[in-house]
């Protein structure tokens, strides 16, 4: 079957930035304190409903693979690029990384404890979304847990040339009700949901959205 464009241009762009991008973003989150805060209260979800692989889809160079690890998680990371998964098997070679897909899980149905998607879901199509959740709710087990971070907005950001390399990709902004709409539509139930505003230096121009939803338990 053709891969779809999108998921070629993605890994194109991620392989040529990988290591130069690694460097930049590498003490991002320990300057976030409310997104830490999501990463905990996501873990803390998970450990109290039993536990259970966690699966961080578009993993990057793993620093959120890192920090779910460090919350008490059992993780694996998932990425498309595979210079970003050698850069982080470099960095973290006590965990497992693994090429691949959010829109095609090589995972059993309902054989994950949570799944974390930071700041992945915007690379793909606004119209490709609701397979994309129908998959991620396919893979959770029941009682699963899903957190989303996205950056919010209604038009995508071109980003061309990043760090001095000659690539270029759309990234989709996106609408939180619109998100969780879509994951209602996909039977996942929303828990919390966090708006912050742009964090300080230059790196985000808009507010960064994060959501926290789960997969109904038995009745």
């Amino acid at each position: 079957m053709t891969e779809p464009d999108f998921l070629d241009a993605t890994r194109v762009f991620y392989d040529a930035v990988a290591v130069d991008y690694a460097e930049r973003f590498r003490e991002e989150l320990g300057v976030r304190p409310l997104d830490r805060a999501m990463l905990a209260g996501f873990a803390e979800f998970v450990r109290a409903d039993g536990g259970g692989t966690v699966a961080d889809l578009g993993c990057g160079p793993g620093q959120v693979t890192g920090q779910l690890r460090d919350l008490g998680l059992t993780v694996f990371g998932v990425d498309l690029s595979p210079q970003m998964i050698e850069v982080a098997r470099r960095a973290h070679p006590e965990l497992r990384f693994d090429v691949g897909s959010m829109t095609d899980l090589d995972l059993p149905d309902g054989s994950l404890g949570g799944i974390v998607a930071w700041y992945s879901i915007i690379h793909v199509p606004q119209e490709r979304l609701p397979e994309v959740l129908a998959e991620f709710q396919r893979a959770l087990a029941p009682g699963g847990h899903l957190l989303l971070a996205f950056q919010v907005g209604d038009e995508p950001l071109h980003v061309a040339q990043p760090l001095g390399h000659p690539v270029s990709l759309d990234f989709q902004r996106l609408q939180p009700d619109h998100i969780v709409g879509l994951l209602s539509q996909a039977g996942l139930v929303v828990r919390a949901r966090l708006v912050r505003e742009p964090g300080d230096g230059n790196t985000e121009r808009t507010q960064q959205a994060f959501l926290l939803a789960r997969k109904p338990p038995p009745a």
